[in-house]
């Protein structure tokens, strides 16, 4: 498109903050289509910049628990960062790799208290987390996600997608999320656990 000019109500002299009387002069009109990339934003409340979130290249693996009990269940990620910051991210890749292959369950529950969810402080530290669950029917609040028995091979990495659609994952926006598994393989098992964030 090309530019144009157009009437303006103003003087050129008041523009630059000085007095002036109306005239029938013109501005010039930008009308030329620009190609923009979006890197960030100024946060209005404190003046700081936020870049855009961008997708977790590598999964980060959390320490090992040692000999699990058969019945017994552990907290991941248990090292620091002892939680996973789901802000601006929609989708989430979960990991584990039993030493003994056989059933668990796989909770998604709420972080330690020792951590703030934004502003609030202490949260029900490991209960189910609870929402508007995209993959359930109806409007009440339900599990956001509660896989009670899912059989794992031993001695290698069962990978999982959490949040199949890309708009409304059922973790999208957790802030202080861990997962809580239950070895229920029939015998100790020594338990890795690694996460993946998607945007």
């Amino acid at each position: 498109m090309s530019n144009r000019k157009s009437n303006s109500p103003w003087g050129s002299s008041y523009k630059e903050g000085l007095p002036s009387t109306a005239v029938n002069d013109t501005v010039d009109i930008d009308q030329n289509v620009r190609a923009t990339i979006s890197t960030g934003v100024i946060d209005v409340a404190t003046g700081q910049w936020e870049g855009n979130r961008l997708s977790d290249k590598q999964f980060t693996i959390d320490a090992t628990h040692d000999a699990v009990a058969n019945g017994a269940a552990v907290l991941s990620p248990q090292a620091q960062p002892d939680r996973i910051d789901m802000t601006g991210y929609n989708q989430l890749f979960i990991a584990i790799k039993p030493s003994n292959g056989g059933a668990c369950a796989i909770q998604a529950v709420m972080g330690p208290t020792t951590n703030y969810f934004a502003n609030l402080t202490p949260v029900d530290a490991g209960t189910l987390l609870k929402g508007s669950n995209p993959s359930a029917t109806g409007n009440a609040t339900s599990d956001l996600f509660n896989d009670a028995a899912e059989t794992l091979t031993a001695d290698v990495w069962n990978i999982f997608i959490i949040g199949g659609n890309i708009t409304t994952g059922e973790l999208a926006g957790q802030k202080n999320l861990q997962f809580k598994i239950t070895n229920n393989s029939g015998g100790s098992s020594n338990i890795e656990f690694a996460y993946l964030r998607m945007v």
